[in-house]
């Protein structure tokens, strides 16, 4: 039974402190009635008696004598049902796009249940994405966790959005769903997102959580966590492949840290909780397939690594718990090529899984090498020529450097509407390797060759 209280002791930032709540769980969802209205939050802690509660409004204008709060006896939880599907959700789950209101099914808890791990499928099924240098040499594969690392002003929103338009599973016929959610965005970024999903009619197979730069900080904490929710619903239940798409986890971190300063812990790496990683696991790991069920979730999370840092906590530990990363490179958006991919430092874990007979094509493997082995050679002629010149390079290395310019410009350019099916991502491939010298051609089959590479005549008409 619910019970209201009176005991404010302390308000410090966004966290409330009571005295005389025995009773009362982590975790709880809590009301506040209040001068300046009713307010909500979480509680933090719970011991002997003693609670702390973050409020998700903030607590700007709360008192200690005139603060009533209220303990509901459940989490906060989320209602689901099919009809969230085309809908745009605020931070914390509530409708913002002027529709009918959501008559949900049934209510979930945002945090979710951790997935068992003997009961986990392994990934391996191909994702197309439309973008050559994702689909064609760090493949996204069904289950997996493969993050986005990107830099400030990078064009991460973009491809986030173009990625969201186009992404498909290749086998089978079974629905397929996007969630997306932002996390301290502005008002002009979440503008985008929403008038980019209705132009392309993305919204129809979508749902948006959004939380701006405005929104209180508490808020983006629970927003992600909304988002899965909505997520396993529509995989577990619903038999749908979804694709989870959260921008900006660095957004997400710099709010945990916020919070925690308020609560006077002890600091960990750069002033971020010693429980960062995980944290941070909790959502990442809510991704994947479950043995028996149809459903699935892959989740590409987006996050700006601040002044470009790849060893900075927050891309450090995501390194460490999803399979992979994509990362942005600024020298490439610098040179006009989109999206700025920069492959060899990229890696997914999970790609050989993904391609081959059957799932991409018999080529796949052994062209993805090829590429990437050339185009590293060719970068690294590029760097011996500034040091010594031009003229220290040999034949050979030209070619090489000549490769992996055209590689940039053909394969890893492309328009921002331009969705490239798997086989044309690969033909661009060839047509790319024709430019080496065969003998230089050590990591694709002969028969690959014969059967793939443009023949003379034809890759001079080019």
């Amino acid at each position: 039974m619910n019970r209201d209280y009176r005991t404010t002791r302390e308000i410090v930032g966004p966290l409330v402190l009571l005295e005389g709540t025995p009773g009362v769980k982590y975790g709880e969802l809590v009301e506040f009635r209040t001068v300046a209205g009713l307010r909500r939050g979480q509680v933090l802690e719970a011991s002997s008696g003693t609670v702390l509660v973050q409020v998700f409004e903030g607590t700007s204008g709360m008192n200690l004598g005139q603060t009533v709060t209220r303990f509901l006896g459940h989490g906060v939880q989320f209602g689901v049902s099919r009809d969230i599907v085309g809908r745009v959700f605020g931070g914390l789950g509530q409708p913002i796009d002027e529709c009918a209101p959501i008559l949900p099914e049934r209510l979930v808890d945002i945090n979710g249940n951790p997935m068992n791990p003997y009961a986990r499928d392994y990934p391996d099924e191909f994702i197309q994405t439309g973008i050559s240098a994702i689909d064609g040499l760090n493949t996204l594969v069904r289950g997996q966790k493969l993050p986005v690392f990107s830099g400030s002003g990078l064009p991460h929103a973009e491809l986030a959005a173009q990625i969201a338009r186009q992404a498909r599973v290749l086998a089978g016929d079974d629905e397929f769903a996007v969630v997306f959610g932002a996390m301290g965005i502005t008002f002009e970024e979440a503008d985008f997102f929403i008038s980019d999903f209705k132009r392309s009619g993305a919204i129809n197979q979508s749902v948006l959580f959004m939380n701006l730069a405005s929104d209180p900080v508490i808020e983006r904490i629970a927003t992600p966590r909304f988002a899965l929710s909505a997520a396993e619903y529509l995989a577990f239940e619903l038999g749908m492949h979804v694709l989870v798409i959260l921008s900006d986890m660095t957004n997400y971190c710099e709010a945990l840290r916020e919070v925690s300063a308020a609560r006077k812990e002890v600091p960990g790496r750069r002033g971020y909780p010693g429980y960062l990683y995980t944290d941070l696991a909790t959502i990442y790991e809510r991704a994947g397939r479950i043995k028996g069920k149809k459903g699935s979730i892959t989740q590409l999370p987006i996050l700006t690594m601040p002044e470009d840092d790849k060893t900075h906590p927050i891309p450090d530990l995501t390194g460490y718990i999803t399979e992979g990363q994509i990362f942005l490179s600024r020298s490439l958006h610098q040179a006009g090529v989109y999206p700025p991919i920069d492959v060899l430092p990229s890696l997914s874990r999970l790609k050989d899984k993904g391609i081959g007979r059957g799932k991409t094509r018999e080529d796949h493997a052994g062209l993805l090498n090829e590429l990437f082995a050339a185009y590293a050679r060719g970068r690294d002629g590029k760097e011996l020529a500034v040091v010594l010149g031009e003229s220290a390079l040999t034949e050979t290395d030209r070619t090489f450097v000549r490769f992996s310019e055209e590689f940039e410009r053909r394969f890893v350019h492309q328009a921002h509407d331009e969705n490239r099916t798997i086989e044309r991502t690969l033909d661009i491939g060839w047509d790319l390797l024709a430019m080496l010298p065969l003998p230089e051609l050590k990591r694709v089959a002969p028969a690959m060759v014969e059967k793939y590479m443009p023949k003379p005549s034809a890759s001079s008409s080019r």
